[in-house]
């Protein structure tokens, strides 16, 4: 994971509240910002735009092909003390919730897999560019990861011309970029791509810019700790030599390295969960919030039963009475406990 391995210190401050120091500072104030850590990737989060500016990790070859599969368990961020956007602020407005960091680089660990779905990792997306050149992207990355070793990563939005927001208010990206960054501590070669958020066409090289025009476009300075010398070349330069024609595939035996086995959360009706879950802790995506409470945990429904069942006492979002019927002894169901 990234914070026990860095070759470099990714983030060493934040000397005032427009500067941050380390491999990505800020060439202009940027208003409601708050750095985070998590334990596999940092994220600087937008405020304003309810996402991240940009999302920061390193993907190793030992990484890649983990036991941990998608856990979809989209949740709002708790690390963001101002609060990110939430599962449902992306509903029903025909945008994807697109990671900037990959799930499918995360699933070494349970914990990485976990925190790939929070929503300040996620930025609206069409369709056909998440599921498209984006993914096709993100799969390249892996391929160049799994053949070089350890690779460093940057991506996330921008908001230049026509961008707008959902119904919810987070703002829409007219734009994507990654960049790639190969460097061992004493050679360095990058790649950098820039995407509008909308269905692509031709190859990845057709989306190759340097990092001085990504930095021109976003208001950030990549690598600023590097060596200045070192930095120039490496961000004038649009591409460094790599070989599209690399693919990764996933060993398809990864599942055997860790068993699914039956969660040990306790369900609405007080009942053990029925799901089978590869993560660490044996609880599957809905539960994690029993974690620690054990397999005793207090179901939400009141165990009490009455002979016959009643309607619901309980009032809907619309303020009117729930209209089930429950045994409950609390006269209320299982939603409105």
């Amino acid at each position: 994971m990234i914070h026990g391995r860095l070759l470099f210190n990714f983030i060493l401050a934040v000397l005032s509240s427009t500067l941050l120091q380390g491999q990505v500072s800020h060439l202009m104030p940027l208003p409601q910002r708050a750095l985070v850590h998590h334990a596999a990737y940092s994220l600087d989060y937008n405020e304003e735009q309810e996402q991240s500016y940009w999302v920061f990790y390193e993907l190793t070859r030992e990484e890649l092909g983990g036991a941990y599969t998608r856990s979809n368990n989209f949740r709002a961020d708790p690390l963001v003390t101002t609060g990110s956007a939430g599962a449902d602020d992306y509903k029903y407005s025909g945008y994807d919730r697109g990671h900037l960091a990959p799930a499918a680089d995360m699933t070494f660990s349970s914990q990485a897999m976990l925190e790939s779905f929070y929503m300040s990792n996620m930025s609206p997306q069409d369709p056909s560019f998440n599921r498209g050149i984006w993914k096709q992207l993100e799969e390249q990355v892996r391929a160049w990861a799994y053949d070089d070793g350890s690779l460093y990563v940057v991506s996330g939005p921008l908001f230049l011309e026509g961008s707008g927001r959902l119904p919810s208010g987070v703002g829409i990206p007219s734009h994507f970029y990654k960049i790639v960054l190969d460097w061992d501590g004493k050679e360095v070669r990058s790649i950098a791509f820039l995407f509008p958020n909308a269905k692509g066409s031709g190859g990845l090289s057709a989306y190759e810019v340097s990092i001085d025009r990504l930095e021109v476009l976003s208001g950030l300075d990549f690598f600023s700790v590097l060596d200045d010398a070192i930095e120039a070349e490496v961000e004038a330069r649009k591409t460094g030599f790599w070989d599209y024609s690399l693919r990764y595939v996933a060993p398809s035996n990864s599942s055997a390295e860790a068993p699914a086995t039956q969660c040990q959360g306790i369900t609405q009706k007080g009942l053990r969960c029925k799901r089978r879950t590869k993560n660490e802790n044996e609880y599957c995506w809905q539960h994690q919030s029993q974690v620690g409470m054990g397999s005793t945990a207090a179901p939400k429904v009141d165990p009490a039963k009455r002979s016959s069942a009643v309607q619901c006492s309980g009032t809907t979002k619309r303020g009117t009475r729930c209209k089930r019927r429950t045994k409950n002894g609390n006269g209320r169901c299982w939603q409105h406990q």
